[in-house]
């Protein structure tokens, strides 16, 4: 058996309007179309990719995400062109997002090239670009 990618994701969100509205405004920069907007869930769907939100229980509010806590590290949106990771970051500042690196080039694979950023609860979030397939090739994930 071979899995064919990642259905969808979610987080949760400590405080769902604040939330909503960020997502609302970055997903569909990203290309993505809501399929379900509802009373404390938010899900859109593009680019083989579906990225949902959920509300959080009250017990939880206005607590934080820790990114070295076990759980979620951090999710990464690929780009098509290296151009869209800084589309994207002019995007985010006026958006007022926390920008914990603007677009930069690392050794993650050859050309990768990113910007890492944060949603209202801090969840982590990045657009990365490598040329071509990348790591993301039937060999390299065979092993």
């Amino acid at each position: 058996m071979e899995i064919n990618g990642i259905a969808h994701m979610f987080v949760t969100a400590a405080n769902f309007a604040r939330s909503r509205e960020f997502y609302g405004k970055l997903l569909p920069f990203l290309g993505m179309k809501a399929v379900m907007d509802g009373d404390g869930f938010y899900y859109c769907v593009g680019g083989r990719t579906a990225f949902g939100v959920r509300c959080g229980d009250s017990a939880h509010a206005g607590e934080r995400f820790v990114q070295e806590r076990v759980g979620l590290h951090h999710v990464c949106f690929r780009a098509r062109e290296r151009s869209d990771v800084d589309t994207l970051h002019d995007f985010l500042t006026t958006l007022g997002a926390v920008i914990v690196h603007p677009p930069e080039e690392a050794p993650w694979a050859p050309g990768y090239y990113s910007v890492l950023f944060e949603d209202p609860d801090g969840i982590r979030l990045e657009m990365n670009h490598v040329p071509g397939r990348g790591l993301l090739t039937d060999n390299a994930a065979k092993g």
